[in-house]
């Protein structure tokens, strides 16, 4: 299984590495979205579906902690897993993505494999891109 994946930053060139990186880690990517800044993110999901976003948190017009908000009043994106990515490493700041919504944390530089880890992490899958195994058979589904 493939995943869609958005990247906001508005570092074209951050972009560009976080792409790299997830390539270079394993993670099997579909489609991958690029947005500047939340406001363009915002707009890129009117037409386009995504299954986890990673995001900066400063960004000027949206910042990724503003998107945040939005994406969660929303019924339709409210569900969509963010990661979000920042050289802000202080508890506090990670304590204020977890409040609005952030299900992911990692703090630039990183790896490949612990942005691997932490994809399949927010998106229930095992290493191998698949997601686990139902403990007991197939007996114990009733329907």
């Amino acid at each position: 299984m493939s995943f869609n994946v958005m990247i906001v930053d508005d570092s074209n060139a951050m972009r560009g590495v976080i792409k790299k990186i997830i390539s270079m880690s394993g993670f099997k990517m579909d489609k991958c979205l690029e947005a500047g800044n939340g406001k363009e993110a915002m707009t890129l999901l009117e037409d386009n579906w995504v299954d986890v976003i990673i995001s900066d948190i400063n960004m000027p017009v949206m910042s990724g902690l503003e998107m945040l908000s939005h994406l969660k009043k929303d019924d339709l994106f409210g569900d969509i897993p963010v990661i979000m990515i920042t050289t802000e490493g202080s508890s506090t700041r990670m304590e204020e993505a977890f409040q609005h919504g952030a299900r992911g944390f990692i703090k630039k530089p990183f790896l490949p494999e612990d942005l691997k880890k932490i994809l399949n992490e927010v998106l229930g899958v095992c290493d191998d891109g698949g997601y686990g195994e139902i403990e007991g058979d197939d007996n114990d589904l009733d329907f």
